[in-house]
């Protein structure tokens, strides 16, 4: 279940402002862009034992991706709506589907 909060809501009593699991996730500048767009709904992870960790029995509120690794690298904040997991072994794959974009932090696609 996402949480939905309105920035009127934390500004009468911030202690009531809850604490939100988060998935940090890099990416490539192609899919950032795709992703901050709006044209890429679903994020893919191969199964390997780091993925399975990080993935399955969690709940997140939402995802971090970062585009790069530098301290200013480009931000975003999503949805986060679940995950899917396909096939097994080394063709298995995790689906992490993406809500809407809630932030987006020193983003400019012109390049």
């Amino acid at each position: 279940m996402t949480r939905h909060f309105t920035n009127e809501y934390f500004q009468d009593n911030p202690m009531k402002k809850p604490k939100l699991t988060i998935l940090h996730l890099n990416l490539h500048r192609e899919f950032f862009s795709k992703i901050a767009a709006g044209t890429k709904r679903i994020e893919y992870r191969s199964q390997t034992p780091h993925w399975k960790a990080r993935l399955e029995n969690r709940k997140y509120d939402v995802i971090k991706f970062r585009n790069g690794y530098f301290s200013k690298a480009p931000e975003m904040l999503v949805e986060f709506r679940g995950v899917r997991r396909y096939g097994k072994g080394k063709n298995g794959y995790y689906a992490i589907r993406l809500g809407k974009v809630l932030d987006l932090k020193r983003w400019n696609d012109a390049k």
